[in-house]
């Protein structure tokens, strides 16, 4: 028997031994610690959420010879100390992608915008009287890509007229809790700013009980995250605790359980943030129609999900999701379902069989192969609905390939 030790690793219960391990991968060197006695899966288990790589994606190398999966470590003569190098099949990872040693620069919609220091309250625009009565008349309020670092004092002038607001593309860090006195308000967007945890007024958000779509996408300061340490003597343990004290002052990492108020709300998106979950409140949604999370963080996702029974899109690629809840199949409204770059091993035992809506279905880059697929009751009906979507849009010229793509890894 195996039990856990130190830095994510894994010891002999018997002897208590360990070995530490010196993993080489795109240019850093990865401590791993666990029993000679563990084999190579499970060397491969312990390193996919430290690098995003599928075991089935990890090569591992060492002297020379690739290693056998069922070999124990001390079978392949693998002792402590001794560095092993990892190489990693393109497409076969979880969340966004294999970690490497220089993170990728995510990119950015809004143009040219300066460096914003914490605390500053002045926008970069004028808002004269004819653009303030045009908003007071018409309720749209269009502020997108004007470079601004706070929201104008007049849209709140507004108040209750305005029904849509537009701040998508800026650097904007503080939502006040005075928003909640647009109080008519229908459709919010704050997608690309530098929002976080910290600085958004969740009170006055979630006040707002007409609103039927809110964005909050892409809300993180990369200069903040890119400059944290990579030096390969830094453990990925401690690294990954400065990401997260990071994060959470410059990013979004979690949504409020209050969130749950907003009952009309039929758009949530929330993609490539630095979110670890959701909360259970999500189930009180039953008007969501879209949940949009893909490129987060999330390990986990709540059971009342399956409460949210208006929902036809949902999109959860590329997190770090290793199942879904059985509640998924009281979705029965779902249309599309997007799982890939996840390290997800089977789907709930009913998905097909409920989910009669369902024909569209990416598993790309997960462990569920077109084999297992086959096994679930309800497959054959899913998979006449799919082939006769794709050819409808074969019809129309709407996809970019003739080849028909299952969506899943065929072995």
């Amino acid at each position: 028997m195996e039990t856990s030790g130190t830095s994510g690793g894994v010891m002999d219960a018997k002897t208590g031994i360990t070995i530490t391990l010196n993993i080489k991968f795109n240019g850093r060197s990865i401590p791993v610690s666990l029993s000679p006695e563990s084999t190579v899966k499970d060397l491969k288990s312990l390193l996919q959420p430290l690098t995003n790589v599928l075991t089935r994606g990890q090569k591992l190398i060492f002297k020379g010879r690739v290693l056998a999966d069922g070999m124990t470590l001390r079978e392949s003569e693998i002792a402590d100390g001794a560095r092993v190098m990892l190489m990693a099949s393109q497409g076969l990872h979880q969340g966004s992608g294999p970690m490497l040693k220089d993170a990728p620069t995510r990119p950015i919609l809004r143009e040219n915008a300066p460096a914003n220091p914490k605390g500053s309250k002045r926008s970069e625009v004028s808002v004269d009287k004819g653009h303030l009565e045009r908003w007071k008349l018409t309720g749209v309020i269009a502020l997108s890509e004007c470079q601004l670092k706070a929201i104008p004092d007049e849209v709140w002038v507004c108040g209750p007229s305005a029904r849509v607001l537009d701040l998508n593309n800026n650097s904007i860090q503080d939502v006040p809790v005075k928003i909640g006195c647009l109080s008519s308000m229908q459709k919010l967007f704050l997608s690309a700013n530098d929002i976080s945890d910290e600085s958004i007024g969740w009170e006055g958000v979630v006040s707002l009980k007409s609103l039927t779509i809110l964005s909050l996408s892409q809300n993180y300061n990369d200069a903040m995250l890119e400059a944290l340490p990579t030096k390969a003597h830094i453990s990925v343990d401690v690294i990954e605790k400065w990401r997260c004290a990071y994060a959470k002052g410059f990013s979004l990492t979690m949504l409020p359980s209050a969130l749950g108020a907003l009952t009309s709300l039929r758009q949530l998106h929330i993609t490539s943030n630095q979110l670890t979950g959701l909360p259970i409140q999500i189930g009180l949604m039953t008007q969501l129609e879209v949940l949009k999370a893909n490129n987060n963080r999330i390990s986990t996702i709540p059971t009342q999900i399956g409460d949210c029974n208006s929902l036809i899109e949902v999109d959860f690629s590329s997190n770090l999701l290793s199942e879904l809840p059985e509640t998924f199949s009281n979705l029965q409204k779902l249309k599309a379902l997007r799982l890939s770059n996840n390290g997800l091993k089977s789907l709930p035992n009913n998905l097909f069989k409920t989910c009669l809506q369902l024909s569209t279905l990416d598993l790309h880059g997960t462990e569920i192969t077109m084999d297992l697929l086959r096994q679930f009751e309800g497959w054959e009906d899913f998979d006449e609905r799919r082939r006769y979507k794709h050819q409808k849009q074969m019809d129309f010229r709407v996809v970019g390939s003739t080849e028909f793509d299952e969506g899943a890894d065929k072995n």
